[in-house]
């Protein structure tokens, strides 16, 4: 089976911090629990880097290539590439993902 390297961009870094950031005070347990599941999903993109959606707002613009896991209200949002998936923004699937993934996606390449 193919394994591909994950790379965790700055961006998607920020937004997991951000989110462990403000659930620390409300409730420390579920921030320990939210981050091993951040992590391991995460860490199955190592060997299936399709197992995730095509991002459907996105999808609706003809852009294809970004895929998404979806965890409780979080969508991890990533790429794939010849031998690595690049994980590019982890957000809440409450906001205006429309506006969050443009930016994101320009700061990503931006990044690089």
């Amino acid at each position: 089976m193919k394994q591909y390297e994950v790379i965790v961009s700055h961006l998607a870094e920020s937004d997991i911090n951000e989110i462990i950031n403000y659930f620390i005070p409300i409730n420390k347990e579920y921030v320990i629990k939210l981050y091993q599941t951040f992590k391991d999903r995460i860490t199955e993109l190592h060997t299936l880097p399709n197992k995730g959606r095509i991002v459907p707002e996105l999808e609706k613009k003809g852009i294809h290539d970004f895929r998404e896991l979806i965890e409780g209200n979080y969508r991890i949002v990533y790429s794939i590439h010849a031998t690595s998936v690049h994980i590019l923004a982890t957000v809440d699937s409450r906001r205006n993902l429309d506006e969050i993934l443009v930016n994101k996606i320009i700061d990503f390449f931006n990044e690089e």
